[in-house]
């Protein structure tokens, strides 16, 4: 049995970037309805291979509002990112709707409409935070491997019992290939195919990573930017290449006895062929090749040549009321990854709440108990002046607003001069 059900906002992902733009959008007092395909909030991240830790100490791993709650130098596990996960969902009380698989986002009127099964949410706007990668990335000539051969995508990769115990072909020297290379290296014959893209020169961990690490940040995050000369010549590029080793680096490969060989270019008798000419006989192979990113499940004229979405910092260009979150190079280097999503979620917050459509809208002339000087002083507020330029703009003094907006918080029963603003856009007041 269908059902049908109406929200301002419907946020499709309960991950880092979903919640992170609830958290925003609950501090303006918005209506709005999270769905995640997972059964548990976190999931995503407990879904992963079982040794896996974050590359980010814990000091950067929080999102808005709450810390991580580790040793700052710490480096979580993944069970551990998905409990904090379901924790911050549960502190800030975000409405997620788990298990429920968006299947469709299409447009109808000027409405949207979120279609989940047998579920159908339409909504004044959506913000799709699914993530920068969705579909596991194989390449098509895996198909005619031998069907003896065990094939698992590093996103089903759980820990070496999975495979028997002979020669495993691991695709891809990225991070994930290093740390699966590294870990089956303990039990079975390891041949790891693929060139690296570089490695960090410090130690992961160590005392010298920990004065490198904000600096590595800092560029990241401030300096290639949309905003930047050269975040805008570099940023994408930069983004979009595999990133430099490491944890694991090619000398812990080598000393664990990993054996390295060239790219795997197809299949020869059932079995794979190297750049080089080689065939390699294998019982195993662990593909990790990456992800593409998938959203032909959105059906809505938004996209470029290259299928990627046509936005600005995450605000769609000819859909108004349609935002992403999480998207690689979205506004800097670090959207797609923890220490950038914050950043991006309260962007989309603060256009949504300017600009976004609201189904709470009050009659004309309903001032909601603000005196004509207290109107004049939130409109100026929901137009990001400060205390001292509003002084200016209405000739009293700063004590005088600040007065004012003291009393346009209680009035309105808001906590903070941005949800005051958001109040007025919501509300017709501006």
């Amino acid at each position: 049995m269908s059902t049908q059900q109406h929200f301002e906002t419907v946020i499709v992902g309960a991950g880092q970037a979903g919640l992170a733009a609830g958290y925003h959008l609950k501090k303006q007092g918005r209506q709005f309805l999270i769905l995640d395909a997972n059964e548990r909030v976190g999931d995503s991240w407990r879904n992963r291979w079982d040794s896996l830790r974050l590359f980010t100490p814990a000091k950067y791993d929080g999102l808005p509002g709450m810390r991580f709650p580790a040793p700052r130098w710490s480096f979580p596990t993944k069970d551990e990112m998905g409990d904090y996960l379901e924790a911050y969902a549960t502190r800030f009380g975000l409405p997620v709707r788990t298990g429920v698989r968006v299947d469709r986002i299409s447009r109808e009127g000027d409405r949207y409409v979120v279609e989940a099964g047998e579920h159908r949410f339409e909504a004044d706007n959506v913000i799709v935070a699914s993530g920068a990668h969705r579909a596991p990335k194989i390449p098509a000539f895996a198909s005619e491997l031998d069907p003896r051969i065990v094939q698992l995508h590093s996103s089903e990769y759980r820990n070496l019992g999975q495979l028997p115990q002979d020669r495993v072909l691991v695709v891809g020297l990225g991070n994930s290939g290093a740390e699966i290379a590294f870990e089956l290296s303990s039990t079975h014959a390891v041949t790891l195919a693929g060139k690296e893209a570089g490695e960090i020169p410090v130690r992961h961990g160590s005392v010298p990573a920990r004065f490198t690490l904000p600096i590595v940040r800092f560029i990241g995050h401030r300096v290639l930017t949309m905003r930047t000369p050269i975040g805008r010549k570099v940023g994408p590029t930069f983004a979009s290449h595999a990133t430099p080793l490491i944890r694991v680096k090619t000398k812990d490969l080598t000393a664990a006895g990993v054996e390295r060989v060239a790219r795997v270019a197809g299949v020869r008798d059932g079995l794979p062929l190297l750049e080089d000419g080689r065939v390699l006989d294998v019982a195993n192979v662990v593909w990790c090749t990456g992800f593409r990113h998938d959203l032909s499940w959105i059906d809505l004229p938004v996209f470029g040549e290259d299928g990627q979405p046509l936005h600005d910092r995450g605000v769609a260009r000819s859909m108004p009321g349609l935002y992403f979150m999480g998207l690689l190079f979205q506004y800097a280097a670090t959207s797609d990854v923890l220490p950038g999503v914050g950043r991006d979620a309260e962007h989309i917050a603060k256009h949504l709440a300017r600009f976004g459509a609201t189904t709470r809208r009050t009659e004309p002339g309903d001032a909601h108990g603000l005196t004509p000087r207290e109107l004049e002083v939130v409109r100026l507020v929901a137009d990001g002046k400060s205390n001292r330029e509003i002084a200016a703009a209405l000739a009293i003094s700063e004590n005088t607003v600040a007065r004012h907006v003291q009393n346009v918080l209680g009035k309105l029963h808001v906590p903070s001069r941005t949800a005051a603003a958001a109040f007025a856009f919501q509300h017709d007041l501006v």
